[in-house]
């Protein structure tokens, strides 16, 4: 059923508790567990329509069809010199559940020593340990059918699954031919079979989850999960199309406080007041393009905008990381079909940088990891540590899968051969980029140029920039041969005919890396433009441990930019997770303050 209607008037004049911005994949979550409590009055401010009954998101074998639709803020990178040039589009929700409606469903966690690695910065409480329940608490785990466990691989470990959450988590119910092919070319080539995949390590091979409810056969993601059981509550309050322009901050005593928001709905402009705090779950791109909007970031970057100065903080929008992809194609068996099974299922594969790499290879990646300049001793030593040759941390993901997906790769349309892809995704990336809002186009400051939400925020993810990008590009130029390999191995070279992007003639360092200048892509899993500072503080981040944004009070952020390090996982169910934690924190935090 559709959302209920509230006009952006009546919104404007509710006396809220809370208002988050952004009724996205956490943002939802925290207002449902957050309006638990009816004593609460809790809003949110989606800028895209609800869609609970759009098939095209609803529906899994649809995926990727809103795309490029009205809810999708369909943003682009600024051309990346470390890509030949190329401008990338960077596909973002804009809809009730945000990028949890438009994604692939994948639903995998980090290994251990991801989230390990946060905590070791200063972060208390955010190691795997604390996380898990949280985890746990957003999915129900629907268990396989003991008839086809075995066969289809269906492993878990029953301590790290959840039953009773709100997201669906399910194994497919019927898959390709080339699935077990796959599955058992891995296997015979060494890769360990990971039957715990779940619970705290994803390194070897193993089937993937998706957020799919299996008893409805429908994508289960924030809005169909965390609001639509929840929207008769008389405490929750959703305005969908409305636009945030700016957090509305007071000082006192030289103090600056989050007291609401002033948002646009139709031609009118509003404001909204919050008596505890503004939560801010925009996302990584738009959380620190709000902040630097009501003037909380880099003085130089807010005065070249023609905003006001508020709280100085030069980390806002910086720490940009993304996982990148490359998609090596295979022809196949024309025999192949590849079939509507809903969201897209493989066997999963994650290596360490020696498994997938040759040992002279190793070697050299190592050499000039041990030279770079990092961020800091605290930082620097976690990004070698995954370098190291005991490190058992999957720096590399392997998706195979039927059909084309490769936008460079335009096969011959006349002919009748069929193709196979392996998504190739470098998941602890040396790159680091920014998002900024727009400066003035003219020189001179004073020409009386402000940004606004309007403007679209300069996204430049520096990928394969510099001395730590051309890490990323030697990596990533070795990942590739590994594929080659694993589609030349028994049983799955049973149906592999020959690699045609890069082409088979392509063998050399030098072609492969110029092939992945060539087509590198984005896996869509930004963070850390808000991240959490942990001992560095303001030095080196925007919120602490408990989200609050440094320099101002009642105001947090919650969404994926407060992650400080990227992770060795697709990234929804550590986004839900981090926003089961942040509400928890929120009540905690606001039981003590009335103690």
């Amino acid at each position: 059923m559709p959302a209920p209607f509230i006009s952006a008037a009546d919104f404007a004049i509710r006396d809220f508790d809370y208002i988050i911005i952004g009724g996205g994949t956490a943002g939802v979550a925290i207002a449902a567990r957050l309006s638990e409590d009816p004593s609460l009055v809790v809003g949110v401010l989606e800028a895209g329509p609800d869609a609970l009954e759009e098939d095209s998101i609803n529906a899994p074998g649809r995926f990727l069809q809103a795309l490029g639709t009205k809810y999708d803020w369909q943003f682009e990178t600024v051309p990346q010199v470390g890509l030949d040039g190329r401008a990338l589009a960077w596909p973002r929700g804009k809809l009730l559940g945000g990028s949890s409606a438009l994604n692939l469903m994948t639903w995998n966690r980090g290994n251990k020593e991801d989230y390990d690695a946060w905590e070791q910065l200063g972060n208390k409480g955010w190691g795997w340990d604390s996380l898990l329940p949280f985890f746990k608490k957003s999915e129900t785990f629907h268990l396989p059918d003991e008839e086809t466990q075995s066969p289809n691989r269906e492993y878990y470990d029953p301590a790290a699954i959840g039953t009773g959450g709100p997201v669906h988590a399910s194994y497919s119910k019927k898959y390709p031919k080339t699935h077990q092919l796959c599955y058992d070319t891995l296997v015979a080539l060494g890769i360990p079979e990971n039957k715990a995949h779940h619970a705290g390590s994803n390194v070897g091979v193993w089937t993937n989850l998706v957020s799919v409810d299996p008893d409805r056969s429908t994508r289960s993601y924030a809005a169909t999960a965390y609001y639509e059981p929840n929207l008769s509550r008389q405490n929750l309050f959703v305005l969908t199309e409305a636009l945030v322009q700016e957090i509305v901050l007071s000082q006192d005593s030289g103090q600056w406080t989050a007291t609401g928001i002033r948002f646009t709905s139709g031609n009118e402009t509003y404001v909204a007041q919050a008596s505890r705090e503004v939560i801010l779950s925009a996302g990584s791109v738009q959380s620190p393009q709000l902040l630097e909007l009501s003037g909380i970031g880099n003085p130089r970057v807010l005065a070249d905008a023609g905003i006001e100065v508020k709280v100085s903080n030069p980390n806002v929008g910086e720490n940009l990381q993304d996982h990148l992809m490359t998609v090596s194609v295979f022809e196949v068996d024309p025999s192949l079909q590849a079939e509507n099974l809903g969201a897209p299922v493989s066997p999963f594969c994650y290596l360490p940088v020696p498994a997938a790499v040759s040992e002279e290879e190793f070697k050299h990646l190592v050499s000039i990891v041990e030279t770079l300049e990092l961020p800091s001793p605290e930082k620097g030593a976690i990004l070698r540590s995954r370098f190291d040759s005991k490190a058992n941390l999957g720096q590399f993901e392997y998706i195979f899968d039927l059909g084309n997906w490769n936008s460079n790769f335009h096969p011959e349309p006349s002919t009748d051969k069929k193709y196979a892809s392996v998504l190739q995704i470098l998941q602890y990336p040396f790159s680091r980029g920014s998002i900024h809002i727009r400066h003035s186009s003219n020189s001179n400051s004073d020409d009386g140029y402000q940004s606004t939400v309007e403007n679209k925020p300069v996204i430049d993810p520096g990928y394969y920039s510099g001395a730590k990008g051309k890490v990323d590009l030697d990596t990533m130029t070795q990942c590739i041969r590994f594929s080659e390999k694993l589609c030349k191995s028994m049983p799955l070279s049973s149906v592999v005919r020959s690699r045609v992007a890069p082409p088979s003639s392509v063998t050399s360092n030098a072609g492969l890396r110029d092939w992945v200048v060539k087509n590198t892509t984005t896996d869509w899993h930004p963070i850390g433009t808000c991240a959490m500072g942990g001992h560095g503080g303001i030095h080196s981040s925007v919120v602490n441990d408990r989200l609050r944004v440094y320099g101002v009070k009642r105001l947090r952020v919650v969404d994926a930019s407060i992650m400080p390090l990227q992770i060795s996982a697709h990234l929804q169910a550590t986004v839900y997770a981090i926003a089961e934690k942040a509400a928890h924190m929120i009540r905690e935090d606001s039981v003590e303050k009335r103690a």
